[in-house]
């Protein structure tokens, strides 16, 4: 038997909640929940490109449609955060990211996160402002 090693490791820290996880926020006061992709997560609160939960089908039909893509850029401080899950099947039931693609035939992500964190994530892997990889 071989032993693992993992516990002798140094863990790595990943965080599920990083800038363009898909995720569901429930809010209080009003109580609302929130459907999108994670542009900013901090101490004071949470930016979200996404939908109401409540527009989710409506927004999915404007996409099937051809219609652009509307899709609000929100701020909830931290005190209206009750909740916040990642947007994950669950057994047999699909994720409202499963559910969108399958209604429009697109994935959501870089819809929701093209225009913020396209440029970042580009940056992260190695490319300058201009495009060219670091040296």
């Amino acid at each position: 038997m071989v032993p693992s090693t993992s516990f002798y490791q140094e863990p790595q820290a990943v965080s599920p909640f990083r800038p363009g996880a898909l995720v569901i926020a429930t809010l209080t006061n009003p109580r609302e929940k929130f459907w999108g992709a994670i542009l900013f997560l901090s101490a004071e609160g949470l930016s979200l490109r996404g939908v109401d939960v409540a527009s989710f089908d409506d927004l999915a039909s404007q996409i099937k449609n051809g219609d652009p893509f509307t899709s609000g850029v929100v701020f909830f401080p931290m005190h209206r955060l009750e909740r916040m899950e990642l947007d994950l099947p669950e057994g047999n039931i699909l994720s409202l990211a499963q559910r969108f693609a399958e209604k429009t035939g697109q994935d959501p992500a870089p819809l929701l996160v093209n225009e913020f964190l396209g440029s970042a994530r580009g940056h992260a892997g190695g490319e300058h402002a201009g495009g060219e990889k670091a040296r």
